[in-house]
């Protein structure tokens, strides 16, 4: 038996572009002859996004829509759509036009050596200076920080089997490190080659104005790689190198006050002893309260970071 397939979708202001890549994936996916599913999640579109995908949905049962109360962020929208997605291997694409339907069987073909697999927009078709570079500057810096090397993080097509990305939450603007979380799970991840067209309606959603996100979310992975479920180990380590510096700069001060005579009190060393000795306890209290945050967060539900206005699927 064939493995049936999932195709997500976000959408936000793509009036023009959806019923163009509504026919050709479902020319392409009816071309392969497995069971397939396609999700557009649309992301609070404030122009006819909504009524088109509707229509869309009605004429054809495969066809699932998830509508935003407003926008949540691409992110949230992937999510939504891995939250509503049946198949077995669940694939991900922009609703731009710029990524091709045709590199699907692509992606398909290599999951059957792999959990994950990433396009790579190989000629890509963007500004240089604006989108380009720093794509290239990013994606080097990311691989360097997690530690798993691939040419293109930002290329929303990938291909994902169904039981890895159940074990992967998401937040922020993470979902451009899936592939790093799910390498740290243990699972195979592989990158393949991609056709890349230009915009051809409208202008991108994201800017420039997104970097300072991305660098904050690289840290926050790089921290939950390492420290997600032992925070102590971290915020303790610290607390004990300032708590330890200050008490070696408090226990010289003392011995030269004891043994020498030496007036101490109005030493700017005495300062920075009691400093780092402060900083240090609370350091080892952020660990511990961290650590109880851990706790509480694996023995608790967790909750949607979207809020839908409504689901159309036909059962």
């Amino acid at each position: 038996m064939k493995e049936t397939i999932s195709v997500i979708v976000p959408v936000y202001n793509e009036e023009e572009s959806i019923p163009i890549l509504y026919r050709s994936l479902k020319d392409v996916l009816d071309r392969m002859g497995s069971p397939y599913e396609i999700i557009f999640v649309d992301d609070g579109s404030e122009d006819r996004t909504p009524l088109i995908l509707e229509e869309i949905h009605r004429g054809d049962e495969r066809v699932v829509v998830l509508t935003f109360r407003r926008n949540f962020g691409q992110t949230a929208a992937l999510v939504a759509g891995f939250d509503h997605a049946r198949g077995d291997i669940i694939i991900t694409m922009d609703g731009d036009l710029q990524n091709d339907p045709e590199d699907i069987p692509r992606l398909l073909e290599m999951m059957e050596d792999y959990d994950v697999v990433s396009g790579w927009r190989v000629n890509r078709k963007d500004p240089f200076l604006t989108r380009r570079l720093p794509s290239m500057i990013a994606n080097w810096i990311i691989s360097r920080v997690t530690g798993l090397r691939l040419h293109d993080y930002g290329c929303t097509l990938k291909a994902y089997r169904r039981e890895v990305i159940e074990n992967i939450k998401l937040y922020g603007e993470m979902h451009r490190y899936i592939p790093a979380v799910a390498k740290w799970a243990g699972a195979r991840v592989g990158e393949v080659e991609t056709t890349h067209h230009p915009r051809r309606f409208g202008r991108s959603k994201y800017g420039l104005s997104r970097t300072i996100k991305v660098i904050l979310d690289l840290i926050t992975i790089r921290f939950l790689q390492s420290f997600s479920t032992k925070p102590l180990h971290a915020f303790g380590l610290l607390g004990i190198i300032l708590g330890g510096s200050g008490f070696l700069i408090s226990l010289y001060l003392t011995m030269e006050k004891l043994l020498f005579g030496q007036d101490i009190g109005g030493r700017p060393l005495l300062l920075l002893g009691v400093l780092l000795i402060i900083l240090g306890v609370q350091f080892i209290g952020m660990g511990l309260l961290g650590e109880m945050l851990v706790r509480i967060y694996h023995e608790s539900q967790g909750k949607p970071i979207y809020i839908l206005k409504r689901v159309m699927r036909r059962e």
